[in-house]
């Protein structure tokens, strides 16, 4: 009878447990026939920024006008702003400016909310994609650049063929600034004139100017041609980060003076941001102007994308 020393029998345990398989060392993290499912890539921003301190004192200064009235220590508070309540500070942050005048109020809040994508195949960046494109559905306004395909010409034919159809539904189409879609303000102005008197309303129509010095719904003037500015009217910006809409609501509230509130949001990478600018004259006859809102609220939301920049 044969004997194997200890040394012997340990040295050919340990050849047969370390004999390749054949399997590339993969036998025990995968199963015959899977294909292993790649993870998508995490968000560009893993945080967000503060948002009361976001935006300069000199845009404020020239946004909440009201305040240059008021006392040193009343205009600091005014400029400090009011954080919203939030529970995670790490997904959405937002702060609210308001100031009082004797002819209007003035009221600026922005909000960022930092999206992130529970699905391990769909990236923050595509999920981000898809939340800011519900917010630009809902504004009536449509935008083949809110999709990854952006630059295919069937999408791009496909977006006109929808604004003219959508113009004659009654509904925004996708408007741009350097080639507004044709629509028609006054038949918003009309539906609302017919909704019924001392019942709240809004209409995304803007106002022009009345010989007595009031403002009448239906348009800014185009030129002194007395045609409505469709440059005005809510559409998709093609500048402002990777996605971009403006939106232009005019509110009324029965007798009380009307107030507009100009909407601009961007996406840039996995980040939402919303700015929203408010004016409500103290005089029921007045419309905000919508033209100087919309340049104001605009170059708050150009100031916030070059923070991310940053």
């Amino acid at each position: 009878m044969a004997y194997v020393t200890g040394t012997a029998l340990l040295a050919a345990l340990v050849v047969g447990c370390t004999t390749d398989t054949g399997t590339g060392g993969s036998a025990a993290d995968s199963k015959p026939g899977e294909t292993p499912v790649a993870v998508a890539a995490p968000g560009k921003y893993r945080t967000l920024p503060e948002p009361c301190g976001a935006v300069a004192t000199s845009t404020l200064k020239d946004l909440l006008t009201g305040a240059a009235e008021l006392s040193e220590e009343q205009q600091k508070k005014v400029y400090e702003g009011t954080a919203d309540v939030t529970y995670n500070t790490d997904r959405r942050v937002g702060c609210r400016w308001k100031s009082e005048a004797p002819s209007s109020s003035h009221t600026l809040s922005i909000d960022f909310e930092r999206v992130v994508s529970y699905d391990p195949v769909v990236s923050d960046d595509d999920r981000a994609r898809e939340v800011y494109t519900e917010k630009e559905t809902s504004a009536g306004l449509t935008s083949p650049s809110a999709t990854p395909d952006s630059a295919d010409s069937s999408t791009k034919d496909g977006a006109k063929d929808g604004t003219k159809d959508s113009a004659k539904d009654g509904t925004k189409g996708t408007k741009k600034p350097t080639s507004p879609a044709a629509s028609d303000p006054a038949s918003d102005s009309t539906s609302d004139s017919t909704s019924g008197s001392g019942s709240d309303s809004a209409s995304h129509a803007l106002a022009v100017p009345t010989p007595e010095g009031g403002n009448t719904e239906g348009g800014n003037t185009d030129g002194g041609s007395g045609g409505p500015d469709e440059s005005l009217q809510p559409r998709v910006l093609d500048d402002l980060g990777d996605n971009a809409f403006l939106d232009d609501l005019l509110t009324r509230a029965g007798s009380t003076a009307q107030h507009r509130t100009v909407s601009v949001v961007f996406r840039t990478s996995n980040v939402i941001v919303t700015v929203e600018y408010t004016e409500q004259p103290t005089v029921s006859s007045m419309v905000p102007d919508s033209k100087e809102l919309q340049e104001k609220a605009q170059a708050v939301a150009r100031n916030l994308v070059d923070k991310f920049s940053e």
